[in-house]
């Protein structure tokens, strides 16, 4: 679909909005099921290539591999990426064969290949979603980036929140200060960074703090590392009790959807730091290059001429050069843009921003299904993981096929 123009149909099967880890989970897993769908399904992401912005975000803070262990990925076949590492087992890291990123990224391209998904791809975002219902017969209408429009029958939205959780303080800052000096960790690209003798406060006591903290580090920049709470040490962000029966049962026997969201929350609890990271900040901070500042909130921050005046609600202020809040994106699905129509035309419950969907995944009675972090109601707290696109998959399938 790279070449332009691009020469659209007027109207497809279905389209998938995104080509994320789960957008590919999904497209591989139909088509193992349904080989003929392949001609019926166009995916749409701005970027024209698939997992680009998941290679970018890993590139862009140096992860070396990634914290789910080597069964999760996007194809159908669980043993696939073992078998494809099977020459480069170093590259498989302990405790749990946990995928090297050059590693994952290949194995991703070959899974596009294998299952021949490069010319499915429209290179183009979809700026506007709108159910449209004429007599019995449901359509969406796709607005797309260059202007163009066209109408599908079955439409998944498999893109990931790319609302940053911006803090209160952060919003009651002037508008004074160099745009670089206030970051977002989406934002940050730190091949591009020299930060020798720079002060550096990172906000966040998740593991994208604690990657940008030895990135800074590597740098020559002297890091604080500031959490609300404590820093937690847990090789995996949510429980792995949390990908079977273990405890999904009592997730799904809960029938109150609030419950259900203080169960995602309590499993999830505000982000940890895998114990090999943990490991290298501390000798960072037995060298003095690095304190851990707990159970702290930061209440005002303000630009001074050519550094931030930072205050926390302990009542110590210090000066940086640099603000990165590794704070994570909101999950809500009354802010997400493609969302807004469907909101009004078939308005369903929300609780705390995630949306009650069926058990298919379907939003209410429409033909859009749901993919990500905006489904843990009915996937659980790993929806926005690799693993909860294999879930996400097995309920949206059946419905498509």
């Amino acid at each position: 679909m790279s070449d332009s123009p691009l020469n659209l149909p007027k109207f497809i099967d279905l389209a998938v909005i995104g080509a994320g880890p789960q957008a590919l989970t999904l497209v591989t897993h139909l088509l193992q099921k349904k080989k003929s769908l392949h001609r019926k399904i166009l995916v749409f992401d701005a970027s024209g290539a698939w997992m680009s912005r998941w290679h970018h975000q890993f590139a862009a803070l140096e992860i070396p591999h990634l914290r789910s262990p080597a069964v999760h990925h996007p194809d159908p076949d669980a043993y696939a990426l073992r078998r494809f590492a099977e020459l480069r087992p170093q590259e498989l890291y302990p405790p749990y064969s946990l995928p090297g990123t050059a590693l994952f990224k290949e194995f991703c391209q070959d899974v596009v290949k294998r299952w021949q998904l490069q010319d499915r791809l429209v290179p183009l975002a979809v700026e506007e979603l709108e159910p449209i219902v004429h007599h019995s017969r449901k359509r969406f209408l796709l607005s797309l980036k260059d202007g163009r429009s066209l109408l599908a029958r079955r439409v998944v939205l498999a893109a990931g929140s790319h609302q940053p959780n911006i803090p209160e303080w952060v919003k009651e800052i002037p508008a004074n200060f160099p745009k670089d000096r206030l970051l977002h960790a989406n934002q940050i690209d730190l091949r591009t960074l020299e930060l020798k003798n720079e002060r550096i406060l990172i906000v966040g006591g998740g593991l994208t703090s604690g990657h940008l903290a030895l990135g800074a580090l590597a740098r020559g920049a002297k890091v604080v590392l500031t959490h609300r709470r404590q820093f937690r040490e847990k090789l995996f962000d949510s429980d792995p009790g949390w990908l079977g029966p273990k405890y999904l049962k009592a997730f799904w026997n809960e029938p109150h959807w609030g419950d259900r969201w203080e169960m995602i929350q309590q499993a999830r609890d505000g982000g940890s730091l895998t114990m090999a990271v943990m490991t290298q900040l501390r000798r960072a901070n037995h060298r003095q290059q690095l304190r851990f500042q707990e159970c702290c909130r930061v209440v005002q921050a303000q630009w001074q001429e050519n550094y931030w005046q930072v205050q926390c609600d302990n009542g110590t202020t210090e000066k940086f050069d640099r603000i990165w809040l590794a704070t994570g994106t909101r999950l809500n699905a009354e802010t997400e843009p493609l969302l807004s129509t469907m909101n009004k035309v078939f308005p369903i419950p929300l609780v705390n921003g995630l949306p009650v969907l069926e058990k298919d995944l379907r939003w209410g009675k429409s033909d859009l299904f749901l993919m990500g972090g905006l489904t843990a109601l009915r996937v659980g707290p790993a929806a926005r993981n690799l693993s909860g696109g294999r879930m996400a998959s097995r309920c949206i399938v059946p419905a498509l096929t």
